[in-house]
């Protein structure tokens, strides 16, 4: 039975390592998966971690080097020789592998690729290096079990055995012809129940689903995501199968899709990390706060422009802050519900019935708040009757038009090939907060005239 973790056991593993009791150290680790084994070594010193490396069966390093923090890992390996990192990587799968590899120095590929003594590993795992990361290429593994469809049952039962030996769960079982060409895929149960002398042809199952060794790892997960699938096979051009991948690549690929819109929508340019240093920091963040601080003195310049002519409305300046935030608040909202069906492939039809509905929706909420703002801008404010009036015509037409905006925007970038994320946070803000102190000027000028 395996550990769960606390804090207890955690401190148990520190003061064992402290004390350097090496048996201790090792009976409390097998107890450990090895996912809370690299949780450990993440909180640790890295003398210390690699003193637990050190101890580990080759097996278990291999997926605790998997498991720990990308920077933690990096460390790791520039303390291990190339020896033992090709060690390491003979234990993991083809995919597993290629991506420690990649994070290496180029110059130390090379080296730890030579020391790996399996060839045929080595070969598949230089034909992955070899594709780009971000597409199927770079996330399939060569280990998957195929059979041929001229087989019988009987041989395929014997061949397979040996093929399931290096991997490690099996979804499926695809078939091909004698030029590796993918022909379908074939039911573990119809294998069981089959005849012995029945073909492999007769049992497959032409309805397999697919992917192009040069598809992009986004339009993978699309895929897998929306025929629920735990793993799909990639083939070329020629439909030549070439490899598999797996449900635990593609939610690594969701995941960091995901923190890169977050980091997008917050106006950050560039994947970055806490721990990253001030200088990468400030480039990522840097350009979205011009364009801020742009929008700012925009919305500054109008205002500045009005404010001669208000006279006896001076008040209005007071609920600037009402109109710019309800705009922006809008505006994201509206632009993050557009940016999450674009990417779930949700967002069909005519942008115009798009835009339509937003503009309904926008009135709807407009109608609403303004309601709210007319009591107490009136009673709490003690506003005159035609100003709160006008502040919450103005409201309307603001959250309309943001809605508009957090609607367009997303999908116009869309179609043009950038990625829609783009438009949310500081982009919508910025945007609305210009336009929308240009409208609640503009309508409160032409109904109170001054």
């Amino acid at each position: 039975m395996q550990f769960q973790l606390t804090d207890a056991l955690i401190e148990q593993v520190e003061l064992l390592i402290e004390q350097q009791d090496d048996k201790a150290l090792r009976k409390v680790l097998e107890e450990f998966h090895y996912a809370d084994i690299a949780e450990i070594l993440d909180e640790v010193n890295l003398d210390d971690a690699m003193y637990v490396i050190k101890l580990l069966d080759s097996e278990t390093t291999s997926d605790v080097l998997m498991e720990l923090d990308e920077d933690n890992r990096e460390k790791v390996l520039k303390n291990l020789s190339a020896k033992e990192i090709a060690e390491e990587i003979e234990e993991l799968d083809t995919d597993d592998a290629a991506d420690i590899i990649a994070e290496l120095p180029e110059s130390r590929q090379a080296e730890v690729i030579s020391q790996i003594e399996d060839q045929e590993h080595k070969a598949e795992i230089q034909e992955l290096l070899a594709y780009d990361e971000d597409t199927a290429g770079g996330l399939m593994a060569k280990e998957l079990v195929k059979v041929y469809e001229t087989w019988t049952v009987a041989g395929c039962l014997r061949r397979i055995r040996g093929q399931a030996q290096h991997v490690s769960r099996v979804h499926s079982i695809y078939v091909v012809d004698k030029q590796e060409k993918l022909l379908g895929r074939l039911s573990l149960k119809d294998l069981l129940t089959a005849k012995s002398e029945q073909k492999i042809a007769e049992l497959s199952n032409s309805n397999v689903d697919y992917v192009y060794v040069d598809e992009d790892a986004e339009e993978v997960a699309k895929v897998m995501q929306k025929y629920d699938l735990e793993a799909i096979p990639v083939v070329d051009q020629n439909k030549t199968l070439l490899g598999r991948i797996t449900i635990d690549d593609i939610v690594d690929v969701i995941r960091e899709e995901a923190d890169k819109d977050y980091q997008m929508a917050a106006g950050i340019s560039q994947d970055v990390e806490a721990d990253d240093s001030i200088i990468k920091l400030t480039k990522a963040r840097l350009p979205w706060l011009f364009i801020g601080m742009f929008g700012g003195l925009g919305a500054a310049s109008i205002i500045e422009g009005f404010n001669g002519s208000m006279g006896e409305f001076i008040v209005l300046l007071s609920f600037v802050p009402l109109i710019q935030a309800t705009a922006g608040n809008v505006g994201v909202q509206s632009s993050a519900i557009v940016v999450q069906g674009l990417a779930n492939n949700s967002i069909d039809g005519n942008i115009l019935k798009r835009l339509l509905k937003e503009s309904i929706l926008g009135l709807v909420n407009g109608l609403a708040l303004a309601l709210v703002a007319i009591a107490i801008t009136h009673f709490a404010f003690k506003t005159p009757y035609i100003i709160s009036i006008t502040i919450s015509i103005a409201l309307v037409a603001v959250i309309i038009m943001a809605a508009l905006i957090g609607t367009f925007i997303p999908i116009f970038l869309d179609k043009r090939g950038i990625d829609p994320a783009v438009a949310t946070g500081p982009f919508i803000t910025t945007s609305n907060d210009v336009f929308g102190i240009l409208l609640y000027f503009v309508i409160a000028k032409s109904i109170l005239g001054f």
